[in-house]
């Protein structure tokens, strides 16, 4: 079976690229070498020496080990990256898009934020060893968001809202240093699907989506990706992905 990357990466120009992070971030396998983060990584070579990278993110999260790896790969970029949250970015994807020299959310977009969770099986010794890489992975978290704030939130502050999972709007993101400019609505509002009402605790209401409307859009985003991916080939003869 084929898996669906969750991220569409694009040449625009010769100095410009588009990366589109849509849906969960997974651990998912393309082949026996490969993880998401390893293939990101080569989908990221691929666009070149581009001086601007416009990184789009509407995501719900998910692994928080591939995200960190997606997060250092898009601040070694040499590229000027400039995140927009179209719609949520929430758990790990929030941390993705501290990645950006600046972030831009519209104003009926919202950035999540929370201690990092994961699902593990295996022996006692796994687990523990599991249980403390996630615990570096919360300090590192913490770490960014703090850097990102450049002073506009405290330690402890930021702790309480990790600790309550907050969901913040663009203006309050914006506040508390976490994006830097609240942009027009858009037509993709924040939204989850309701399957992570099992998974995150305090979603608001307005954000629940139902599982055809999700499917609707995902149908559009793959409808989307066809089309550019057919025009990127006859410009450029095609993108690796």
């Amino acid at each position: 079976m084929t898996n669906k990357k969750p991220w569409m990466m694009k040449v625009t120009s010769s100095t410009k690229a588009e990366i589109d992070i849509n849906g969960e971030i997974t651990t998912d396998k393309w082949d026996d070498a490969d993880t998401t983060s390893a293939s990101f990584r080569d989908d990221l070579k691929q666009l070149g020496d581009v001086g601007l990278i416009n990184l789009h993110i509407n995501s719900p999260g998910g692994s928080v080990f591939d995200g960190i790896s997606i997060f250092n790969q898009l601040k070694q970029n040499k590229a000027k990256v400039n995140v927009y949250i179209d719609g949520l970015a929430a758990s790990i994807a929030s941390v993705i898009a501290m990645s950006g020299d600046a972030i831009y959310m519209p104003s009926n977009s919202m950035l999540m934020i929370h201690n990092p969770w994961t699902m593990v099986a295996g022996n006692a010794k796994e687990l523990r060893k599991q249980a403390d890489d996630l615990d570096k992975v919360g300090e590192t978290a913490v770490t960014t968001y703090l850097e990102r704030s450049n002073g506009k939130i405290g330690e402890q502050k930021l702790r309480q809202l990790m600790d309550d999972e907050t969901w913040l709007s663009a203006q309050e993101s914006v506040d508390y240093g976490l994006a830097d400019k609240v942009l027009e609505p858009n037509q993709m509002a924040a939204s989850i699907n309701k399957d992570y009402e099992d998974v995150y605790k305090h979603i608001p209401k307005s954000l629940i989506q139902n599982n055809n409307q999700m499917s609707e859009y995902r149908q559009k985003l793959i409808e989307k990706s066809k089309q550019e991916n057919a025009e990127i080939e006859k410009q450029i003869g095609g993108i690796n992905r």
